[in-house]
């Protein structure tokens, strides 16, 4: 069986500085977790003695806090810097940006609609910007009976599917008088997402490595899912079973923007060595 890894795949740059500035913090804590990889949150504890706090309200006595790549609410974000703690702000730059444009256009009077999930951490950070009304989506179909002003500001998680953005986007240009479109959607997105597809496509089975609570790893595999059946979510090489690629040609991996290098590298190996 051949293996062959996606074009574009793995840590992405908003993940890669969030793991050098916990690195070069050590002895901190993060709010929330800092990435959506179990595997490697445990490394940067057990290495560099960087501890993951569940919100602001388990601080106990620590001196240096980190701010996740997918951000904190607004109001978390003032707490802390009112406090003694020092804060070291890992926040992704293609998260930052929702949050300003949330900000700014609520503040010139446009109702905000997102395209993402509400239970999301990025998303409910970049929602606290908003000063008026403000609604999350995963469908247009939820934006029926809803009563919209007649200026609207759309804005996306940035780890979704573009294809389901326009959607939403053309649902409300049909319906609102001034509809302003803000593609938030991150670059390393776009490029995992089409590689993934077009290596799907060819593959006989495929792997997605990440966290199985990562939004753009579960975007991966249902575009993989899509194009090959026999496609297979895991976190590490421990949940590979042999059984899965028996009679198989062309096995394609990729990895979400929150998967390490060192995890992927261990899947392959696990695979290389079933000898199918």
């Amino acid at each position: 069986m051949k293996i062959e890894l996606a074009s574009s795949y793995g840590f992405c740059f908003g993940v890669k500085r969030a793991i050098k500035i916990a690195e070069n913090a050590k002895d901190a804590v993060t709010i929330g977790p800092i990435i959506h990889n179990n595997d490697e949150i445990n490394r940067l504890n057990k290495n560099f003695n960087v501890k993951t706090l569940e919100g602001i309200s388990e601080i106990d006595g620590e001196k240096k806090a980190i701010i996740r790549t997918h951000g904190i609410t607004k109001g978390d974000l003032a707490e802390l810097k009112k406090s003694d703690i020092k804060v070291i702000d890992a926040t992704c730059p293609f998260v930052t940006k929702p949050q300003q444009i949330c900000e700014k256009m609520s503040k010139e009077g446009y109702d905000i609609v997102i395209f993402g999930d509400e239970k999301h951490p990025e998303i409910k950070g970049v929602k606290s910007y908003a000063i008026g009304k403000v609604f999350v989506v995963l469908e247009e179909s939820e934006l029926e009976g809803v009563k919209l002003a007649q200026k609207v500001a759309v804005i996306s998680q940035t780890t979704r599917k573009v294809e389901k953005f326009m959607q939403i986007v053309n649902y409300l240009m049909l319906r609102v008088k001034e509809v302003r479109v803000f593609n938030t959607i991150c670059n390393a997105t776009f490029e995992n997402q089409e590689a993934v597809k077009n290596l799907a496509v060819r593959a006989d089975v495929m792997v997605v490595v990440g966290g199985k609570n990562s939004s753009n790893t579960k975007q991966l595999y249902l575009i993989s899912k899509t194009a090959c059946e026999d496609s297979y979510l895991v976190e590490n090489e421990l949940e590979l079973e042999r059984a899965w690629f028996e009679g198989k040609n062309l096995c394609g991996v990729s990895a979400g923007a929150s998967t390490p290098d060192w995890i992927i590298q261990k899947v392959i190996d696990r695979l290389e060595s079933f000898q199918i």
